[in-house]
């Protein structure tokens, strides 16, 4: 946690293809701005000029051979810049942030569906961040099934939606342990339901994260 007297709360967003974070991301922006709380919102890989070119590796389906090693790396090579340039300086000077998606996506994308051991990553999550870690983590959870359904909806497939529902299976279980193993972290939002339903979710989550953080 980075609690710190005058530090802003870090929030991060997760979760499989189709669970609806941009809508919900721009909802949890909305809930913040009217509690008066100035936020910088981001996403990895990304937020950062150099973060969103790696960004655009990442997904392109021409690099379908990219090796599992090369992928862990690319993601921390932007993270690295995207701590640096943006998360640290604005939580340092009191703003909040929220990412879509941040370390947790690389332990359940990465390591869940490549197979990349946790202790590589870990090693690697410190080497990067140090003690910086989510204040909060939103995970956005349905069925495997109904996020891809939604997802081919959206138009063309990047380089990882591209993948078979086992790997998106695996992504989504290594998620729940997640927040299994750090319920002082995650709130998890049952993202199956209709929008309105998921933001009342969402709103209540929102109401409880803002009051903890003015005691």
């Amino acid at each position: 946690m980075n609690n710190r007297a005058g530090r802003g709360r870090f929030i991060t967003v997760e979760g499989t293809e189709g669970v609806g974070k941009s809508s919900n991301m721009a909802f949890i922006q909305q809930q913040l701005e009217l509690a008066g709380i100035d936020v910088v919102v981001s996403r990895e890989p990304g937020g950062t000029t150099l973060g969103e070119e790696i960004r655009e590796l990442l997904l392109d389906h021409r690099h379908s051979g990219m090796c599992s090693d090369a992928e862990l790396l690319l993601m921390f090579a932007a993270r690295a810049q995207h701590i640096t340039q943006l998360i640290e300086p604005a939580l340092s000077s009191g703003q909040w942030v929220l990412c879509d998606r941040f370390t947790d996506a690389t332990y359940a994308y990465q390591g869940g569906g490549r197979g990349i051991s946790n202790e590589r990553i870990a090693t690697l999550e410190q080497w990067v961040q140090g003690e910086l870690r989510p204040d909060y983590t939103v995970l956005l959870d349905l069925p495997v099934e109904v996020g891809l359904a939604r997802a081919g909806a959206r138009g063309a497939a990047d380089r990882f939606e591209k993948e078979q529902q086992a790997f998106f299976e695996q992504v989504r279980n290594v998620y729940l342990l997640q927040a299994e193993r750090a319920p002082e972290q995650y709130r998890i939002i049952d993202a199956s339901r209709p929008l309105e339903e998921v933001q009342l979710q969402l709103g209540g989550v929102m109401k409880a994260i803002i009051n903890e953080a003015n005691e």
